[in-house]
């Protein structure tokens, strides 16, 4: 969103140092509800004249350490912010933004290299992020305004994504896609990995424990062998969502591992079995590695159940 100019504020500004404050530019409020009766004018202009006093002191604070940019965080409990804050801020010639998400204030402070301020007695210079230039750009194509900073003295390790959607279902749609993508990469920078796709590593793990199962005896085979089952749910479902015959396609899925083809796989697309090595369908080991181990750790859990007490 764009900087607040309800206040007639500035919408630029050069030479920033940015605050980022985590209380509020508003009346404080007590912990319980409560009302307050006013039986005359005098005390009510005593109200307003306190309320007056007590967001300008906060507003010289901040003007005193030296911000000319201050980004306020959303609040739950009250007002983060009132219209008399804004107006104080804006004769003092101070960019604000408003509505900072709690969960993007990490991010913002390492970008920009500012700490966050609970309290406006500890707002200090050393706790200030800076920039060449603080200002709102208009989004190309569309009316839209964003704060943009430019010349970040020491941006930390952090990167901005913009998307746009005609609407809130595509936006967090691609919202969603580029989360895919960025777990796929944090994946392969922890385990550099690749496997096959569709269904083949699972298919290669059952056939495997199988084979297993028939060299051992006892409790151990039926493990193996009841493990080997659960491992084949999942070609099956693949085939299943993709409109095949799943008794088939895992059939035939199991007899190109047998023959030695390690990397094949349930081709959607065709709807037969391909080597998903040659059609670059891929994935890294570490998704694999974990939804087995979870689902293990899982049946694990369950099994250490002795008992269910049934609360009516």
């Amino acid at each position: 969103k764009g900087s607040t100019k309800t206040a007639g504020g500035p919408s630029q500004i050069e030479n920033a140092k940015v605050a980022l404050i985590q209380f509020c530019l508003s009346a404080p409020k007590t912990d319980m509800d409560n009302n307050v009766v006013v039986s005359d004018y005098a005390a009510m202009d005593r109200i307003l004249r306190d309320e007056r006093k007590y967001i300008l002191n906060m507003c010289k604070k901040i003007k005193k350490s030296g911000a000319n940019v201050v980004l306020i965080q959303k609040s739950i409990l009250r007002d983060a912010y009132n219209e008399l804050s804004l107006h104080f801020l804006a004769k003092m010639g101070i960019l604000v933004v408003t509505d900072i998400e709690r969960s993007d204030v990490e991010f913002v402070c390492r970008t920009l290299g500012c700490t966050p301020v609970p309290h406006v007695d500890s707002l200090a210079p050393e706790k200030l992020g800076s920039a060449d230039h603080v200002g709102d750009v208009v989004l190309p194509g569309s009316g839209h305004k964003v704060v943009k900073f430019v010349g970040v003295a020491h941006p930390g390790r952090t990167s901005t994504v913009l998307l746009r959607g005609s609407n809130e279902l595509v936006l967090a749609e691609a919202n969603r896609s580029v989360h895919d993508a960025q777990c796929v990469v944090r994946s392969l920078v922890k385990q550099r990995f690749l496997i096959a796709g569709g269904g083949a590593a699972e298919t290669e793990a059952s056939l495997r424990l199988r084979e297993l199962a028939l060299e051992t005896t006892g409790m151990d085979s039926h493990c193996f062998k009841a493990y080997a089952d659960a491992l084949e749910v999942i070609p099956y479902t693949l085939a299943e969502n993709a409109g095949l015959k799943p008794i088939e396609i895992v059939t035939e899925l199991r007899k190109a591992h047998a023959e030695g083809t390690i990397g094949a796989g349930i081709d959607v697309k065709k709807g037969c079995i391909s080597n998903m090595y040659e059609k670059n369908v891929i994935q890294p080991l570490l998704v694999t590695t974990s939804a087995i181990k979870l689902a293990t750790e899982t049946v694990c859990m369950i099994l250490k159940v002795d008992d269910l007490v049934v609360v009516a």
